[in-house]
């Protein structure tokens, strides 16, 4: 390659480290990501990293999802709603919420395409097993919003063995919402984890989304999914969760995770933020997202209980991972 067309390739962007690994003292290892922070006119107040390049949102998706269920006809509410954008802990209420759902609609759990899990939060799978249960499709994260999705096909008449389908009814619904609430294309389609159908946006576009959310009039299926989730939390997450405890302590906040280490947020007064960590370090969310919330202006106790991700050894506290921004 000659000089002129070497100079004529750009470089690769690297993406601003975001937090550090700290073990006695030491630096061992770097999480590197990207990340908005909209001020509460919509305004970009902050951008690290390459904000504007499609990511798969993975979870954070599911308020959206939820949206397009009750845009669809599903008369959900309360603690139902909740559960249809959750990534629960796999808890008990949880799963006999799952249950019930199914069986008010004549489905079992033999009818979702969720893949068979253990419950998400360690301590409540350690219990799980302990009982002799083993891996279950309700007991997978996502099974509230399979369920609810199964329950509009079956109201709406809409094949039920083809939900997931991308070329679904539902889901082709649900790519308008994500569209209209992060205001830009959807970039590309893939398969999350759960098998149902991801659409891939921009974090500026997530952020724009989750503020659409909380900024909705309250009749709007958006609103009704944001005040679900704000009103019961627990069934967003769990009872060991940070999405919990920040809907919790932080007054109208809206928070959701997902997968790869990506995280949403929206005040109600239209701040709102999104993040993903490169390497996929869920480990990396809680001090990252406490850090920006503290830029955004958010002043909580419960920040220091986000931020706090240890490490160990010989089972004692000798570091931490702490954010670099």
């Amino acid at each position: 390659m000659t000089s002129s067309s070497a100079e004529s390739v750009a470089a690769p962007l690297i993406s601003p480290v975001l937090a550090e690994v700290v073990r006695s003292g030491f630096v061992e290892g770097r999480h590197r990501g990207s990340l908005v922070l909209l001020a509460a006119d919509g305004s970009v107040e902050l951008a690290m990293g390459d904000v504007a390049a499609p990511v798969f949102p993975r979870s954070a998706n599911k308020p959206m999802q939820a949206a397009g269920v009750l845009r669809a006809g599903l008369p959900l509410s309360g603690e139902r709603l909740a559960l249809a954008a959750a990534s629960h802990s796999g808890e008990g209420f949880h799963r006999d919420l799952v249950q019930k759902m199914l069986a008010e609609h004549s489905l079992t759990a033999a009818d979702l395409q969720c893949p068979p899990d253990l419950p998400l939060d360690a301590v409540e799978a350690e219990t799980y097993l302990a009982a002799g249960a083993v891996r279950d499709r309700v007991t997978m994260n996502c099974s509230g919003k399979h369920a609810a999705m199964l329950a509009v096909c079956d109201l709406n008449g809409w094949p039920k063995d083809s939900y997931l389908d991308p070329r679904h009814p539902l889901q082709e619904l649900i790519l308008q919402v994500v569209e209209e609430a992060a205001g830009e294309r959807v970039a590309a389609v893939g398969t999350d984890g759960c098998g149902a159908p991801l659409m891939a946006i921009s974090l500026t576009g997530l952020a724009r989304a989750f503020r659409h959310f909380v900024l909705a009039p309250e009749d709007t299926a958006e609103r009704r999914v944001a005040d679900a989730m704000r009103a019961h939390p627990e069934y967003v997450a769990g009872t060991r969760r940070p999405d919990t405890w920040i809907m919790q302590e932080i007054p109208g906040a809206l928070s959701k995770m997902g997968a790869e280490a990506v995280q949403a947020f929206a005040l109600p007064d239209g701040r709102a933020l999104a993040f993903k960590v490169d390497d996929g370090g869920i480990r990396a969310l809680g001090p990252i997202l406490a850090r920006a919330l503290r830029l955004a202006g958010v002043d909580s106790p419960v920040l220091s209980r986000v931020a706090h991700a240890p490490l160990l050894g010989g089972a004692v506290e000798v570091g931490e991972i702490r954010a670099a921004f």
